[in-house]
C-alpha cells in the first residue's frame, strides 16, 4: 500500500470512528486494524486538525443517510415476510418477531409490526396458556396430516381428518392455525383437449342424466381420459370409477391417445370387479369409447352403455372432479422430467392415497375403500 493510499485510509478510518456512532473497538475490528493504532490516528488527527469542518459535516451526513437506507431496507424485508401478520393478533406478531430476530433487530421488528418492546418482553416471560398449548398440539397434527395428504387438504378435509384422530376441534381453529402458519393448497394448470367427437361411430343415450349416486358397487361406472405434461411430452391417463364409492377401479397411461389406452383401463376394472349384468358404463363421446373394439368388450360383459351430451363436461362431472383432484394434488405440484416419473407418481397416488386414504365430502368424509367396507 503506497503512502498516499495509507494516508487516505487513515483519514477514512478517523472519519468513521468519529462520525459513525460505533465504538472504536468495533471500527478497528471492521477495518482490520489494531485498536491502539486507531487511537494513535485519532490523536494525530486532533493534533493536526487534518479533517476540515466541511469534510466532517459531509462524513456525518453520509453516515446518517447510510443508516436511513439500512433501516428502510430492513423494514422493507420485514414487511415482505410479515405483511399478513400485521392484521393478526398481538400474540401472532410476537411469534413472528421470535422467528425473525436472528435476521433483524428486535426493536425494528417491534416498530414495523406495531408492538412495543415492553410487550415483547412480557410475552417472553408469560407462560403458555391452556389454549396456546392446545394450539401447538393441533398444529403438530395439522402439519403431519398435510404432509401425508401430499399437501392437498384444505380446512374442511383437515377438520374431518383430525376428528377421525380424536381431535374434535372446530373448523375455525383449524383454519386459523393453517392460515397463521402458511399451510395452504397451491394450484395451477396447463390445458389440452382430449375428447375427439368428430367421428361416425354410434352414439349411446345418456342414461345417467347427471345422477352420479349409486346404491351399491358395480351399479354405475364412469370413465374418461385426461393428460399430464412432462418434459418428454404428453402422457395420457384413462380411468374408470365406480360411482358408488368414487374408487378408481381401472386406469392406464400411454404416450399416445389411442383406443387401446381406454381398453386397458376398462379391462383392469373388469378383472378387479367382475361386474354383474346391467351395470351402467358412462363416458363421453370420444372416438376411443365409441370404437368397435371398446363397444365389443362392453357388449361381451352386458354393460348398459351411456354417453354424455356433445361438449358437456357436466354430464361426466364425477370423473372430471377426479381429474381436477389428481392434477391439483399431484400433477400441477412439480415438473415431471419423464413420462415414467409421472406414471410412478400416479400409481402411488391412486393406490397409496386416493383410494385408501383421501376423504370425500360426497362419501361423508370417508375414503373410497372405507366407504365400500362400511357398505359391505
Amino acid at each position: 500500500m503506497g503512502l498516499k493510499r495509507t494516508d487516505e485510509f487513515r483519514q477514512d478510518a478517523v472519519r468513521i470512528a468519529l462520525t459513525s456512532g460505533l465504538t472504536r473497538k468495533q471500527v478497528a475490528s471492521d477495518l482490520g486494524v489494531g485498536l491502539s493504532t486507531l487511537n494513535k490516528w485519532i490523536t494525530a488527527h486532533r493534533d493536526t486538525d487534518a479533517v476540515s469542518k466541511e469534510d466532517l459535516s459531509l462524513a456525518q451526513e453520509n453516515e446518517r443517510l447510510r443508516r436511513e437506507v439500512r433501516i428502510l431496507n430492513e423494514e422493507r424485508d420485514i414487511l415482505k415476510k410479515g405483511h399478513p401478520i400485521l392484521r393478526g393478533p398481538k400474540a401472532m406478531r410476537f411469534k413472528f418477531i421470535e422467528e425473525h430476530q436472528d435476521r433483524f433487530p428486535a426493536k425494528r421488528l417491534c416498530d414495523v409490526v406495531g408492538v412495543s418492546t415492553r410487550g415483547l418482553r412480557a410475552f417472553r416471560r408469560r407462560p403458555l396458556s391452556l389454549s396456546q398449548r392446545k394450539d401447538l398440539v393441533v398444529l403438530a397434527h395439522i402439519r403431519e396430516q398435510f404432509r401425508l395428504s401430499l399437501g392437498s387438504y384444505g380446512r374442511p378435509r383437515m377438520t374431518e381428518e383430525l376428528k377421525e384422530l380424536g381431535l374434535a376441534d372446530g373448523h375455525r381453529r383449524i383454519g386459523r392455525l393453517m392460515r397463521e402458519n402458511g399451510i395452504a393448497v397451491k394450484r395451477n394448470r396447463k390445458f389440452k383437449a382430449t375428447t375427439d367427437s368428430n367421428h361416425s361411430s354410434n352414439i349411446a343415450p345418456n342414461l345417467l342424466s347427471r345422477d352420479f349416486s349409486a346404491a351399491r358397487p358395480n351399479q354405475k361406472w364412469a370413465g374418461d381420459i385426461s393428460y399430464v405434461w412432462t418434459r418428454a411430452g404428453w402422457l395420457y391417463l384413462a380411468v374408470v370409477l365406480d360411482l358408488h364409492s368414487r374408487r378408481v377401479i381401472g386406469w392406464a397411461v400411454s404416450n399416445w391417445m389411442k383406443r387401446d389406452l381406454a381398453i386397458r383401463a376398462l379391462e383392469m376394472a373388469i378383472a378387479l370387479r367382475r361386474p354383474p349384468k346391467g351395470c351402467i358404463h358412462h363416458t363421453d363421446r370420444g372416438s376411443q369409447y365409441c370404437s368397435h373394439d371398446y363397444q365389443r368388450i362392453l357388449r361381451q360383459h352386458d354393460f348398459r352403455v351411456s354417453m354424455s351430451g356433445t361438449g358437456n363436461c357436466y354430464d361426466n362431472a364425477a370423473v372430471e372432479t377426479f381429474f381436477k383432484t389428481i392434477k391439483a394434488e399431484l400433477i400441477w405440484r412439480r415438473p415431471w422430467p419423464t413420462r415414467r416419473h409421472a406414471e410412478l407418481a400416479i400409481f402411488e397416488y391412486i393406490n397409496g392415497f386416493y383410494n385408501p386414504r383421501r376423504k370425500h365430502s360426497a362419501l361423508g368424509w370417508k375414503s373410497p375403500l372405507a366407504f365400500e367396507a362400511q357398505a359391505a
